[in-house]
Order: C-alpha cells, then structure tokens, then sequence
C-alpha cells in the first residue's frame, strides 16, 4: 500500500509534468510582454475597463478545437477535481462527530478505493505509454465495473488492443476493458 505522502507526491509530480509538456508546446506568439512602468499603459489599462463596460454582451465567434493531448489533459484534471469533491464529502463524514463508527470506516474505506484506484489508472497510463513508441498519450478511467483506455495514436493494431487489455486486466483484475485510440493530426 502506498503511503499517502508518496500519492501525493505522485500526483505533484504528473501535474508538474503536464503543465511543463502544456507550457512547451504552446504558441510562443501568444505570449504578451507588458511594460507596466511606460505611463501609456495606466491610459490603456482605463480605456479597457471603459469598453468592457460599453460592451456587456460578448459573443465567441469562433473557438479552436481542443487537440487530442489537451483533451485527455483536461479529462485528467476533470476526473481529479470529481474525485477530491468526493474525498472531501467523504472526510467531512469522517470528521463529523455525529458519525456513526460504521459510517466513518464505510468512508475512510471509499477514500482508500479511490486513492487506490487513482494510483493504479497513473501506473497505467505510464506502463502503456511506455509500451510503445507511437502511443502520444494514454487516458485510463476506471469506473465502476469498466475502464476505458484511450490512446493517441496514428493506428492502433489488433494485437496492441489485446496486450492493452491485458496490462489492465494485471493491474485491476477482471474487469470490462473499452480500449480506443484517436487519431493524431500532424
């Protein structure tokens, strides 16, 4: 059993690197510098709030599609937010003094679950990205009797789906295993 410290120290270090992968590809043009010493800039800064309040009603024409590394980046912290929700309620039960002792174990076991599922979708997702040189990205979601398995790849063979399929049924046990792959625009 991994100790929570060595969870979170875990978890530290896949954010870590996610915001450094995010911060390495993105657009370096989209970067503004601003000289918050030039006086011009107080004038503009004033202009601004003036327009944003002439303008209330602010309509998006068009927005870029996510691409497939982004997406599987924002299901994570998706996934990671709903699971920290639900290990607070959790810990609240814990921490309530109206709580029966029944309930606190029934909670501290779901934390537990959770935190044990969380650790075994990273080792995953790691094993299978190491599996393979074309796998760009891998997104494991364990969920109640399920996991689905997304990869980013050009192609994903038969014989890969199988021995993906099997490397989940090693770590989780018997479960239902959905494996699909998307595709990489270059």
């Amino acid at each position: 059993m991994l100790k929570k410290q060595t969870v979170w120290l875990l978890t530290m270090l896949s954010l870590i690197i996610v915001l450094s992968v995010y911060y390495m590809t993105s657009d370096t043009e989209d970067i503004a510098y601003i000289d918050t010493n030039d006086p011009s800039f107080e004038q503009t800064v004033q202009q601004d709030n003036h327009e944003d309040v002439n303008n209330e009603d602010v309509e998006i024409e068009s927005m870029s599609e996510m691409q497939g590394s982004e997406l599987f980046t924002t299901i994570r912290m998706e996934l990671e937010d709903e699971r920290n929700i639900k290990k607070d309620r959790l810990k609240e039960i814990v921490a309530s003094s109206s709580a029966t002792a029944a309930e606190i174990n029934e909670a501290l076991n779901e934390i537990d679950t959770l935190e044990k599922i969380q650790t075994k979708e990273t080792i995953l997702q790691e094993t299978i990205s190491a599996s393979s040189d074309q796998f760009e990205d891998v997104l494991v979601r364990a969920e109640d009797d399920k996991v689905h398995v997304h990869v980013m790849t050009e192609e994903l063979t038969r014989n890969e789906a199988v021995q993906i399929m099997q490397m989940v049924k090693d770590e989780l046990g018997d479960v239902r295993v959905d494996v699909n792959f998307q595709g990489i625009d270059r």
